[in-house]
């Protein structure tokens, strides 16, 4: 399991890299494709993730990321609103097929997954995107990996005991922090390319220590509904690590801070 789980990981970190590094449609491409293969899981965990109402569910996300290339919508208020009426209409004409919770299910998946995804692609998009984009990966599986050693080695106090049992407030602690040295370690580094002053450096471990601390609630959201539902993973597309949502649940939910923190702080 653990050279499976190195493996996939290798591959999926040397992707992860062309990808960023390329950037623009192609990011964009990968990005709403993850988003669409995500939606696709929780619809799963929901069991609708082949009917009328997910398929409308998938049709806005792809609707949404052309938009995000080509902006031919004045107001994408109005998608949303036009999905969610569509999904009604669905959930009325289906009644009793399609249960409540799956009409909110679908509709909560288009932000939760596709459109906070997105933000991935729109950091990448900002001005120094090319490297700000990383920020997001240090605040998510640079924190997780810096929270699981500080906790093996000093955790004592449970964090969400019945949640996760195995996750500690030392270990809480020491992922934020850790996430905050990873983030001056790389404005050091790439301080030329970036050419910020030394006030914005300093601004960027700041950005990952809130960044840090919120992916772990995006990681115990992901595991609280695996929990209500008694799945183990979302999916088996990534070999010994689950599913899209397993692999990125903090991502999900860390992207839109760092995109938010690095374009009104930067």
């Amino acid at each position: 399991m653990f050279k499976t789980r190195a493996i996939s990981g290798a591959i999926m970190i040397v992707l992860l890299l062309l990808f960023l590094i390329r950037g623009g449609d192609l990011l964009l491409f990968v990005i709403g494709a993850i988003s669409v293969i995500g939606m696709y899981e929780l619809y799963r965990v929901f069991h609708f993730e082949k009917k009328p109402l997910a398929y409308v569910g998938y049709a806005t996300t792809i609707v949404y990321y052309l938009n995000l290339k080509w902006n031919f919508l004045p107001d994408v208020k109005f998608l949303f609103l036009i999905s969610l009426i569509v999904m009604l209409f669905v959930f009325v004409f289906s009644y009793p097929k399609v249960h409540a919770k799956q009409l909110l299910a679908a509709f909560f998946a288009i932000f939760y997954v596709a459109m906070m995804l997105s933000c991935v692609y729109e950091t990448r998009m900002l001005a120094d995107g090319k490297y700000l984009v990383w920020l997001i990966f240090i605040c998510s599986w640079g924190c997780d990996t810096c929270a699981y050693c500080v906790g093996m080695l000093f955790g004592k106090h449970k964090m969400a005991p019945v949640l996760s049992p195995k996750k500690s407030v030392e270990g809480a602690v020491g992922g934020v922090v850790g996430a905050a040295v990873l983030a001056v370690i790389f404005g050091l580094v790439f301080n030329g390319a970036l050419q910020m002053e030394m006030n914005q450096i300093m601004i960027l471990p700041i950005i990952c220590a809130i960044g840090g601390l919120i992916s772990m609630v995006g990681d115990l959201a992901a595991s609280a509904i695996k929990r209500f539902y008694d799945i183990k993973d979302y999916g088996k597309l990534i070999p010994g690590h689950g599913g899209i949502l397993d692999r990125f649940d903090s991502v999900i939910i860390t992207a839109p801070i760092v995109f938010y923190l690095c374009a009104y702080l930067l």
